[in-house]
């Protein structure tokens, strides 16, 4: 088994706790786990990007060859196709809705989502809208790794289990409110 994944999207978007959970899932099954993230200007709103390796042999390197992401967990929609071309042939993209516009020549969100839409394997979900009907809009990350728990090759409930552990120091509250932003992106059709 072996599953690489690219977590993107811009700064203060929950990226890095995405792939805390998936890597404490990682770990509780036993699995091999390499990891890197970029976060430049991530404070002023600049990329963030992951590469997360899981497998049940060990890992040389950290870092995704081109054409060989399984997942592509996407949480700004034009992040998404910025790593395209990490993505293989039968990968998945798994993209949030909500651009986060921080440029003054953000494409056209219609065009992105078209560009989303034509790709074999892609689920394109309002993760914001979702989470604030979960009662929490700052738990769309949750929503989006929900979304993307199929593709992981993780077992759901150690997903469960890793928000639990990541989020309990903030309260049993954060921990409830995130459980079901991840339990709704999981059960979003």
């Amino acid at each position: 088994m072996q599953t690489d994944i690219i977590i993107a999207g811009v700064g203060g978007q929950g990226i890095l706790s995405i792939a805390a959970c998936i890597g404490m899932a990682a770990l509780k099954s036993d699995l091999h786990l390499k990891q890197s993230e970029v976060h430049g200007m991530s404070q002023r709103g600049g990329a963030v990007q992951s590469n997360m390796r899981i497998s049940d042999k060990e890992i040389v390197s950290d870092l995704i060859p081109l054409g060989a992401a399984r997942l592509i967990l996407s949480v700004e929609p034009m992040e998404g196709l910025r790593y395209l071309p990490w993505l293989a042939a039968d990968g998945w993209l798994v993209s949030n809705t909500t651009p986060v516009k921080n440029i003054s020549d953000y494409p056209d969100t219609d065009e992105i989502i078209s560009e989303i839409r034509s790709l074999g394997n892609h689920v394109i979900i309002d993760a914001d809208s979702i989470a604030k009907g979960a009662g929490s809009p700052r738990s769309s990350n949750m929503v989006m790794l929900g979304a993307a728990s199929p593709y992981i090759g993780i077992e759901y409930l150690l997903l469960e289990e890793a928000v639990r552990d990541i989020f309990k120091r903030k309260g049993k509250d954060v921990v409830d409110v995130n459980i079901e932003a991840l339990r709704a992106g999981r059960n979003y059709k």
